[in-house]
């Protein structure tokens, strides 16, 4: 399949770019800079030129393609409810050119998306909470819309992706750390954060385009559920700085926006998705990368 590609050059879409290449797939992969034009070719891939503002082009990319895999998002976390909306947009513009054909498109959303409750581990078959409640929804909302108009949408719902340079939400954690001078966590800090390696991650996009069933949600994830407390100590390791535990009132000052997410208990499971696609995910674990990777700046 020709696939189009957004976010090809960003942290889970420059892995998906190898692993469809790799599978005998082309990409045309969206990016707005030469230097990312340059390394979308140096991998093999072919170039469509635009930003996430440019609609037309979004829809001049996916009629060109059997299908869309969708993984760019603005995650300036200071505009996040306006950055969904965005993406509900982008979403709806590249559905309405797939519109009554089965050419796949691969929706990426968030595992936080149906927002259970502490203890209950999110699964497949939950549907995203309400936009107004989860922000993140949006996108899922978008998928389900353009799928009433005979889109063949799919849903990836990610974890923590990490690898020894980013770890998702881990990777504001150290930011946060480093600033601080502490590394910390809520409470007793057993509140879970699931998570997955990042070749795992761009695998299953891969598996989800081959073999997806319409309509589906599918998780990448490997760890059900890391204890935030540990994320945090093996973060206060690698900086070499205090490991902390703070109320939730400390935390708002401490963490700022990531104050709800520091505090979220979010375990989730990919029985479902590794049962019906035959996806392992292999690789190091959260702790793992993070004992590994560099923290010098």
């Amino acid at each position: 399949m020709r696939v189009f590609l957004t976010g090809a050059t960003g942290f889970i879409g420059s892995a998906i770019v190898p692993e469809l290449i790799g599978a005998g797939h082309t990409v045309l992969g969206f990016t707005r800079s030469d230097a990312g034009a340059e390394s979308l070719e140096r991998a093999g891939a072919e170039v469509h030129r635009g930003d996430l503002d440019d609609l037309d082009s979004l829809r001049a990319g996916a009629a060109a393609c059997d299908a869309v895999i969708h993984t760019a998002f603005n995650h300036d976390f200071s505009r996040f409810h306006e950055n969904c909306e965005h993406d509900r947009c982008v979403i709806e513009a590249m559905g309405s050119v797939l519109e009554g054909s089965a050419r796949p498109l691969v929706v990426t959303s968030g595992v936080l998306s149906p927002m259970p409750g502490p203890g209950i581990v999110t699964t497949e078959e939950m549907p995203a909470a309400s936009s107004r409640v989860m922000a993140r929804a949006a996108s899922e909302e978008a998928a389900a819309a353009v799928a009433s108009r005979g889109v063949n949408s799919m849903v990836v719902r990610l974890p923590q992706v990490h690898n020894t340079v980013k770890q998702g939400l881990v990777t504001y954690a150290i930011q946060i750390a480093r600033e601080k001078g502490a590394s910390a966590y809520i409470g007793d800090g057993l509140n879970r954060w699931s998570a997955a390696p990042l070749p795992a991650a761009a695998k299953l996009y891969r598996l989800v385009l081959e073999k997806g069933r319409p309509g589906a949600r599918y998780h990448a994830v490997g760890e059900e559920g890391v204890p935030v407390r540990d994320i945090a100590e093996a973060i206060g390791h690698g900086l070499k700085v205090p490991v902390v535990s703070l109320s939730p009132e400390e935390a708002a000052a401490h963490f700022g926006w990531m104050a709800f997410f520091a505090g979220v208990d979010a375990p989730a499971s990919s029985a479902i998705t590794q049962r019906e696609l035959g996806w392992k995910p292999e690789g190091p674990s959260l702790i793992e990368d993070l004992e590994k990777m560099r923290y010098s700046d």
